[in-house]
């Protein structure tokens, strides 16, 4: 039996002042990989919110989103969707152009991989301003997919990226 079930996971989350740039204060997740009945924990809480839940497919978007989003898709037995970058998916893609709180960004997503209908769970490290996530549901939703809810480790709760997500369903396992 594993000492997960002790396991606290905001003492796995370190806080970072002034990165990556003054007056940000980053929440790291390292801590939390690097210990196994921590990082088990997560994955545990979260495959079972959505034991029994009519879902297709998981969605996650790089980087860190895969580090969550594929134990899951294995545990749960579910097909796993990497978006990421311009230019590192090898199949014919669909690309989603977004703002960030400080520029633009792109992501990509093979243009097979969700069929219309399908039910899909998108699963991120942290919820900051949304952009990112939102980038995916359009995405999804443009795919003919429907987002069944937006599932994170951690939501920063001030910076309204929940908000941005509206109308789909977020849950975030901490908030600060």
């Amino acid at each position: 039996m594993t000492r997960q079930t002790d396991v606290d996971l905001r003492d796995f989350i370190r806080a970072i002042p002034d990165f990556p740039k003054p007056g940000i204060l980053f929440r790291d997740i390292t801590p939390m990989l690097s210990n196994p009945d921590a990082f088990h924990k997560a994955i545990d809480l979260l495959c079972s919110r959505y034991a029994g839940m009519c879902i297709d497919t998981i969605v996650a978007a790089e980087a860190r989103g895969f580090i969550f989003g594929a134990p899951m898709a294995i545990r749960m037995g579910l097909p796993f969707v990497p978006i990421r970058k311009p230019g590192k998916l090898p199949y014919e893609s669909m690309r989603h152009e977004y703002d960030l709180e400080y520029g633009t960004d792109t992501l990509e997503m093979h243009t097979d991989a969700i069929s219309a209908g399908h039910r899909v769970l998108v699963v991120d490290d942290l919820l900051a301003t949304g952009g990112t996530v939102n980038a995916c549901c359009t995405m999804i939703e443009k795919a003919g997919g429907k987002v069944v809810e937006c599932a994170f480790i951690i939501e920063l709760d001030g910076l309204g990226g929940r908000k941005k997500l509206e109308p789909h369903q977020c849950f975030s396992l901490l908030t600060y």
